[in-house]
């Protein structure tokens, strides 16, 4: 168990770390041929040039201004004079409502933390419940445990100060959600009112066409809204199956990486052909001339990119019953999105298309009908995953202990009994074990949310986030507080009867917030400190340069930007809530590093948004309602810890009042969810209007067919390489100006109470129903 001094160690080798990283981080920052990396947000705007073109030779490549170094901190001042509104306009509303996440946690827990510490702390300190303990059963603790609940005897009347505290941190915690949520909702409304035309706000994703003998899915989707809405029915886009041909489009683009390289490579020293082994990773097989092996696998690519492309246009089973279908204003895109089509309610769907920065179209050929079995599976895959993760998390958190060493290397003792080295263990080793053990988690997680189908990169990070915040809170939180008491308490459940066990555990809860303050520092300084770094990126990048990079083009794809992370990002931060309000009643002593955590993050994110990051996408902060839906749920996690620990006290006329608070909570969500959610989910007619109006008389002439026509076009259809450009024009089915009116080709009309219209042998809004099924 940790000590103090212990804690002490640990927070000078993470304060330590996170300052080395900063001065790293200026020197790096400071150098013109680092520019594009710690600016790349800049470069992608347009709105920054190298300073590698100009001057001498030197200064190229070195910054000479030393008086730069003296401020390397003045970073974090410049981070915070952005205006919202302007970073707004920068950034996007995601980032800076990510962004105000952090916000969030300072206004939470710095009254909390000021209120705990003036409160609790004495009650908590003046006593010495855990001395006796310590003495007479041979309980574990530490000066840190005599801050916390732990030290309170049993049937104390002093438990009344944690219940009106607890009832004070629940107020305020209420209170400064419901305002956060008022104040994101009006920006978001702002924001969509605001904001410039896009293609997702005349469209919907339409899933679950039925099949039908007498018309393609083409003919079928503009049947169906010619005839039930003829007066807004725009143009549609089909959906096809083209996950074969974007491997193969990526297979070519890797290849002529490596062609490049060796033509790079052979320029600089032409005496010698280079060549190269085609087996494994270049280690044997037979040797061939490497540039006359990649180009005649780029031919062969390329003519396989042509019959893969021929077969997805005219093949019919390459066509998903599925369709993006665009309205001629928003209002009527905002009508379809929002309401049922037909009676039967599995057929016909329609939701809000995201925009075509954010489709994951990969999962767009998937059929609608296994969408329910992939997620199902995927349920019981996170299931055994998150339960069979704890016993080899609990493995290593044994063996990142003194005891455990010492177990699995007896002849580590001399060393690890050493005063220094045991308080670097108690102190850190714990924390960098878990974080290390994690590493891997989110890329799983994210492969799960892939196979479940999700159909934008937004739907895939919130899922993969969720799952994310539900393993942190079994395998990092219960998992950590129960069997590390139960571990560390071990020697006393066996000699004590089975009556007593549940008042040990009492105890004993609350004293591994000693492990979650190191986890904190470990994760929460350290490592935001280490993500402004960027590492990778800045590898990569000289890498690429180096070997790759030919042309301004190759260049600026080097560049690796990164984006918030709303899957690894968001999660951790409602860790760091639900520690926070957990411990908050329990072990004051963990809010000042949770505060540190917050502010220092700010800081940080708030400078990568600005200078570095490039959103994929920008969904107006639909993510919200999940963020304050997780911190209502450890809001309640708090409460029922607290009731069951003061059960264990045997506080039994002070738990009681305890009850109330799950109770107000859940009346509270239930309101905030009903008053601010219908923001986030649906849009409103009214607004929709009013943005149609004001847009229909500044563009009269407005040609928006021609604006959608191949918004929702299939990335791999949209190349600017030349064996593209011939396919293009006639493949992609231009817009006509006027379409040809004919009668349907449907034999029957038991679904239809009207004779359809469609325009031409092939739509006009569809490049791919060039054939008859």
């Amino acid at each position: 168990m940790a000590t103090l001094q212990d804690i002490g160690v640990s927070a000078g080798i993470n304060i330590l770390s996170a300052f080395i990283f900063f001065i790293i981080f200026a020197i790096l920052r400071l150098q013109p041929f680092n520019d594009r990396v710690y600016f790349s947000k800049w470069y992608l705007k347009g709105l920054r040039s190298s300073p590698t073109r100009g001057g001498a030779f030197v200064q190229r490549f070195v910054n000479l201004d030393f008086r730069a170094y003296l401020k390397f901190l003045n970073w974090m001042p410049e981070a915070l004079k952005m205006p919202e509104p302007e970073l707004i306009d920068h950034a996007g509303l995601d980032s800076v409502v990510y962004l105000r996440i952090y916000w969030l946690g300072l206004k939470i827990f710095a009254p909390i933390a000021v209120l705990a510490w003036a409160v609790l702390v004495p009650v908590n300190w003046t006593n010495n419940t855990l001395e006796l303990a310590k003495q007479l059963r041979n309980v574990t603790s530490s000066d840190i445990d005599k801050l916390s609940v732990s030290n309170i005897p049993e049937y104390s009347m002093r438990f009344w100060a944690h219940i009106v505290m607890a009832y004070a941190f629940t107020i305020w915690t209420c209170y400064v959600l419901m305002k956060e949520y008022e104040t994101i909702a009006n920006m978001r409304l702002q924001f969509v009112a605001s904001e410039a035309r896009r293609p997702d706000q005349f469209t919907v994703l339409v899933r679950n066409v039925p099949p039908d003998a007498d018309e393609s899915v083409s003919e079928l989707v503009e049947h169906f809204f010619l005839v039930n809405h003829p007066d807004h029915y725009l143009t549609h886009q089909v959906v096809c199956n083209a996950n074969k041909l974007a491997d193969l489009v990526e297979k070519k683009k890797k290849l002529q990486n490596w062609l490049d390289y060796y033509q790079l490579k052979y320029s600089r020293n032409n005496t010698q052909r280079i060549m190269v082994k085609l087996g494994f990773l270049g280690l044997w097989g037979q040797r061939v001339d490497a540039i006359e092996h990649y180009i005649a696998e780029i031919d062969k690519t390329t003519k396989e990119i042509a019959k893969e492309r021929e077969e997805v246009v005219n093949d019919p089973k390459s066509i998903m019953p599925a369709a993006f279908v665009s309205f001629k204003t928003r209002w009527a895109a905002a009508v379809c999105a929002q309401t049922q089509q037909t009676r039967n309610p599995t057929h016909w769907l329609t939701e809000w298309a995201p925009e075509p920065r954010d489709v994951y179209w990969p999962n767009l050929a998937i059929p609608y009908v296994s969408l329910t079995v992939r997620r199902l599976l995927m349920h019981v895959a996170f299931f055994f995953l998150t339960f069979f993760f704890i016993i080899p998390i609990a493995f290593v958190q044994s063996l990142a202990t003194i005891e455990g060493i010492v177990k699995a290397a007896p002849f580590l003792k001399v060393i690890v009994e050493d005063e220094f080295m045991k308080s670097v263990i108690q102190g850190f080793l714990p924390g960098i074990a878990l974080k290390l053990f994690l590493i891997f988690l989110p890329s799983i997680l994210m492969i799960m949310a892939k196979f479940e189908g999700f159909t934008s990169i937004s739907s895939l990070e919130r899922r993969s986030a969720f799952r994310y915040y539900i393993f942190n809170f079994v395998n990092v939180f219960l998992a950590s507080v129960i069997t590390g008491a139960a571990f560390e308490q071990l020697s006393a459940f066996l000699n004590q009867s089975p009556n007593q066990i549940p008042k040990t555990i009492g105890v004993a809860i609350p004293m591994k917030a000693t492990f979650f303050i190191t986890y904190i520092m470990v994760d929460g300084w350290a490592g935001v400190a280490g993500e402004i770094l960027m590492l990778k990126p800045l590898i990569m990048f000289h890498l690429k340069n180096t070997f790759l990079v030919k042309t301004e083009k190759d260049r600026e794809e080097a560049m690796d930007p990164g984006s918030i992370g709303f899957n690894t990002g968001e999660p951790r931060i409602q860790l760091y809530f639900l520690l926070g309000l957990v411990y908050a009643p329990v072990t004051p002593m963990l809010l000042p590093f949770i505060l540190v955590f917050f502010a220092l993050a700010y800081i940080v994110y708030r400078h990568q948004i600005i200078n570095v990051y490039n959103q994929e996408y920008e969904s107006a902060a639909a993510f919200w309602p999940d963020v304050h839906g997780r911190v209502i749920a450890a809001l309640i996690i708090s409460q029922v810890l607290l009731m069951g620990l003061l059960g264990t006290k045997h506080a039994a006329l002070a738990a009681p009042f305890l009850i109330a608070l799950p109770v107000l909570t859940i009346g509270f969500h239930r309101f905030c969810k009903g008053r601010y959610e219908p923001a986030f989910i649906r849009y409103p007619l009214q607004e929709a209007k009013m943005k149609d109006t004001l847009e229909s008389v500044r563009e009269p002439n407005l040609n928006l067919k021609g604006y959608l026509q191949s918004a929702y076009v299939h990335p791999v259809f949209k190349g600017d390489e030349e064996d593209d450009d011939d396919y293009g024009d006639d493949k992609l089915g231009k817009f006509e100006e006027e379409a040809i009116i004919v009668p349907t080709k449907r034999q029957s009309r038991r679904n239809t109470p009207a004779p359809s219209i469609i325009s031409g042998e092939s739509s006009p809004s569809l490049p791919f129903s060039g054939k008859e099924v």
